[in-house]
């Protein structure tokens, strides 16, 4: 019978070890992953996660919700809508997966018919996003394109006038389109800070500006920012 030589039987041990490693991380990753879910469960809903109603728009969100109202009268215009909600995907691969990809990003503002048949999206985008959320801007736009929807980018502090959004959105609803023309109607003025400032006192004015600033709505970015780094690439 032919020995087992001292190389064979380094080798032998050496996957032997490989393997109990191997195995090793495995039983800490699932344990890992059990306490956890373990965590996650027992948390409560309203005591560990107290919630605080606040604005569904910006103030950029709404002027341009206000454009597009103005510019597309007889249209139906939806805000800060979730794409599962108008997007259907193949069930081929596990749904939740493409739902944390891009399913639960917001589109600002979406431009419908009577039917509610999404004809554009607007994406409303701040000059100051950080990379991420340019990423996540992207992404989306590439998911709505692919299923045949209008993306509009639109720049906070830069919308366009009413006739150019006219423009832009004539060959989707076509030459026989109801009522697309300019509306006699204006936007409601806002109330003038002045008359704000003369009902206000000092220390009323610091809570006002304090409580109007809780009620703005969660960045779309928020939770770009929160999340940590990625432990691998995102593919786009």
């Amino acid at each position: 019978m032919e020995l087992i030589t001292p190389v064979a039987t380094y080798a032998l041990t050496a996957a032997a070890l490989l393997l109990l490693t191997v195995l090793g991380l495995r039983w800490r990753q699932r344990s890992a992953d059990q306490q956890a879910s373990a965590q996650r469960e027992a948390l409560d809903t309203v005591a560990d996660f107290p919630p605080q109603a606040v604005r569904v728009l910006s103030i950029a969100e709404r002027q341009a919700y206000d454009l597009l109202k103005r510019a597309m009268p007889g249209f139906l215009v939806l805000a800060q809508v979730p794409l599962s909600r108008f997007i259907r995907v193949s069930t081929r691969r596990p749904y939740g997966e493409w739902l944390q990809r891009v399913g639960a990003l917001n589109a600002d503002l979406l431009l419908c018919d009577s039917g509610s048949r999404v004809l554009a999206v607007i994406d409303v985008r701040s000059p100051g996003e950080t990379e991420r959320s340019r990423r996540r801007h992207d992404r989306m736009a590439r998911v709505l394109r692919a299923a045949g929807i209008q993306v509009h980018t639109w720049h906070e502090g830069d919308l366009p006038a009413a006739a150019e959004v006219r423009m832009a959105m004539q060959h989707l609803v076509g030459p026989a389109a109801p009522g697309i023309k300019p509306t006699p109607s204006r936007p409601m003025p806002l109330i003038p800070v002045a008359d704000i400032s003369e009902v206000l006192a000092d220390g009323d004015r610091a809570a006002f500006e304090a409580a109007d600033l809780r009620m703005e709505p969660v960045p779309s970015a928020f939770f770009d920012d929160m999340e940590a780094a990625p432990t691998q690439q995102q593919r786009h």
